[in-house]
């Protein structure tokens, strides 16, 4: 029986093992993420290049092919158009997506709120020297716009109280601060910690206006995301990963350096954002990339405020899918 029964089971371990060397060495999923070139080098890219460079996309077998949108309107249309799996989009153009037919839905928490400081030249040290004055704005439908004239108001200018000027991208409104064009201008990080330093004035950030949002997703084509959920929910888990370790204070240092690589800033800056996040946390990363439907439903009040939404107010339902999230025990 002895000698029958070993090449049995020889047998058996030689015919498995191709199967189990075939399943450690599967391919990796290709994914295309859309990313503007406008926030290549933002803070808010900060948990894709920890996610590629701790190597949490790899572990979940994902290739991720990132390719570069060139502008915010991009950002739904190339996964509409199908030149992209998953894109990091600002959440009015989500919004403002669906509701002109795209079938499109955020399925990960991207940067919750993200802060921006209203920069002005180092002449002006308040809201009251910008009367008459030009102030930089992004699209009407922008939150940045939208928290801009919450501040100017809060600080007691009425619109009429100064002139606009509509300019796309923190490197954009930055030029024109340092050109001088601007006399004001939202800028994000590092740009208006940099600014700070060579003398310009911080007059205030969007956080005392806004301090509940959902202000950045990654979205996909539902029925993409449908027919990929494995895939969808191992994006999502890696992201989750990467979002975890950029919060753990043990990893500081090596998050500043990635911090400094990718957008530029000198390490001193990096770490500065960081401790701006933070020390205390101010609600600006999530924890694991979750989505907060509050946060959504409040780029929705915000968008009826203007006028860029009509009454009855959508449900912030209609735009995400919890299902990726909670499947990757995120949500």
């Amino acid at each position: 029986m002895r000698s029958l029964t070993l090449p049995i089971v020889l047998t058996a371990l030689v015919l498995g093992a191709p199967v189990a060397a075939q399943a450690q060495t599967k391919s990796p999923d290709k994914l295309r993420y859309g990313q503007i070139a406008g926030s290549v080098k933002s803070v808010s890219s900060l948990a894709l290049y920890t996610a590629q460079r701790k190597g949490f996309l790899a572990r979940e077998n994902i290739d991720l092919e990132v390719i570069r949108l060139p502008g915010v309107h991009h950002m739904i249309e190339g996964l509409d158009k199908n030149t992209v799996d998953v894109s990091h989009t600002a959440t009015p153009y989500l919004i403002e997506g669906v509701l002109k037919g795209s079938p499109t839905v955020g399925i990960v928490g991207g940067p919750a709120n993200t802060i921006f400081s209203v920069i002005a030249k180092p002449g002006i040290r308040s809201f009251a020297d910008l009367k008459g004055k030009m102030f930089a704005m992004s699209l009407p439908v922008d939150t940045i716009s939208i928290a801009s004239r919450l501040l100017l108001e809060k600080h007691g200018l009425k619109e009429s109280d100064y002139r606009t000027t509509e300019l796309i991208g923190t490197q954009t409104r930055a030029k024109c601060l340092t050109g001088g064009e601007c006399d004001a201008v939202p800028l994000g990080q590092p740009d208006d910690i940099v600014f700070v330093a060579k003398g310009f004035t911080k007059l205030a950030d969007s956080l005392e206006v806004i301090p509940v949002l959902q202000f950045n997703v990654i979205a996909a084509r539902r029925e993409w995301a449908a027919q990929n959920k494995d895939l969808a929910v191992r994006f999502a888990r890696a992201f989750g990963d990467a979002y975890r370790f950029m919060r753990d204070p043990n990893n500081r240092d090596e998050v500043v350096r990635i911090l400094a690589e990718t957008t530029d800033a000198p390490p001193d800056v990096a770490r500065a954002m960081l401790a701006f996040y933070y020390e205390p946390d101010r609600g600006v990363m999530p924890r694991q990339a979750e989505i907060s439907l509050p946060g959504v439903a409040k780029v929705i009040e915000l968008l009826g405020s203007t006028g860029a939404l009509k009454q009855p107010l959508p449900a912030a339902e209609r735009f995400v899918d919890l299902a990726y999230l909670k499947a990757a025990g995120l949500q």
